[in-house]
């Protein structure tokens, strides 16, 4: 039985118990002292998972073990029915929250928090709620998950700081907000906007990462070029 599984174990039988906050947190230092891989990222995305913090670390195994067990649930019925998007990011909310509350990870009325502590809200978007105090050399966000499970949301988060360290993310805790919706704390470099990227500048540096516009050339989304052409850029 390997470390992840071993886990599991625990939380099938205990739960969110000190001793399975004692395994999880025992195994996250293991992961930032590299002397264990978590088996979800490849070698050179494992600097961004461990740039992003021991909470996100944490989410991220608990959110793999509700992924895990809701799938050996639905595979022992006769059907072997496969759960939705739906169930498993419910399951993943369900045991993050639990877990992050267990490990004083959780922030209460986070809005009014983050005002008093890190100033006002300054832009809102589909994504994040930023709030920044004029001078401080870093953001918070409250990001919201536009993904099908919350363990994608975690993913994007530690393939961000792989593709862009300069604008790494560091998780510092979990929330829900007024619409009940399970947000993402965390913290970001600030950057002072000198002048908007032109669209050939965005489609250089995206080009340099090994992904293109997806073809409607309105520069929306990228998708990552195929294999044989890409250029190869280290994390």
């Amino acid at each position: 039985m390997d470390r992840l599984e071993h886990i599991y174990v625990i939380i099938a039988q205990k739960g969110v118990a000190d001793v399975t906050l004692r395994e999880i947190n025992s195994y996250i230092k293991d992961i930032q002292n590299g002397t264990e891989d978590f088996p979800r990222f490849n070698l050179s995305e494992h600097a961004g998972l461990c740039t992003a913090g021991a909470p996100l670390i944490g989410a991220s195994i608990i959110a793999c073990y509700a992924t895990a067990s809701l799938t050996a649930g639905g595979n022992a019925e006769s059907s072997k029915r496969s759960p939705t998007h739906w169930e498993i990011d419910e399951r993943q909310e369900q045991l993050i929250e639990q877990w992050a509350k267990a490990a004083n990870l959780w922030v209460e009325g986070s809005e009014k928090i983050l005002k008093e502590n890190f100033g006002p809200m300054i832009a809102q978007g589909a994504e994040a709620k930023v709030y920044y105090h004029e001078g401080d050399t870093s953001v918070v966000k409250e990001r919201v998950s536009i993904y099908s499970t919350t363990q994608k949301a975690l993913d994007a988060i530690v393939l961000h700081n792989c593709l862009f360290p300069e604008t790494a993310m560091k998780v510092v805790g979990f929330t829900r907000d007024s619409d009940g919706l399970m947000r993402i704390v965390l913290t970001q470099p600030y950057v002072n906007c000198l002048r908007l990227a032109t669209k050939e500048e965005i489609d250089n540096m995206v080009a340099s990462k090994g992904f293109r516009d997806n073809c409607n050339g309105e520069g929306v989304n990228y998708v990552l070029r195929p294999y044989s052409t890409r250029r190869h850029a280290p994390c």
